[in-house]
């Protein structure tokens, strides 16, 4: 099991699937969040809220809608529609424990011009 939750704990994201590796974006949202992704089917994710508010984020285009704690303030993940028509969650691994991440191998994602990952 892998899971993340806001500092409050208002806001938890649970999977049983712990990621193989973590992104790092450069993109104009991502960099401003250093958030590291950890990208699942929307499916195998499970979102808890407890009774504090969650807000969202979209800008552009739309695709992509950011969530987080009503209560804190942290982001804990996006939600996005594939253009396979795949519903995709992508956690914010900031919000687990170091100890965890650690662990896991962190991919370089440059969103900000080529859309390609500059490790392979």
């Amino acid at each position: 099991m892998f899971s993340v939750e806001c500092h409050c704990g208002n806001l938890k994201l649970i999977t049983n699937e712990h990621p193989a590796s973590i992104t790092s974006c450069n993109c104009s949202i991502c960099y401003r969040l250093g958030a590291l992704w950890a990208y699942y089917d929307s499916e195998k994710v499970t979102v808890r809220v407890g009774d504090k508010s969650v807000d969202t984020y979209s800008w552009g285009e739309k695709s992509i809608t950011y969530h987080r704690c009503g209560e804190c303030g942290c982001i804990t993940h996006y939600t996005t529609v594939e253009t396979n028509g795949n519903e995709m969650t992508a956690i914010n691994c900031r919000m687990a424990s170091s100890s965890i991440t650690d662990k896991i191998p962190v991919r370089q994602f440059d969103g900000l011009l080529t859309w390609k990952y500059r490790d392979v």
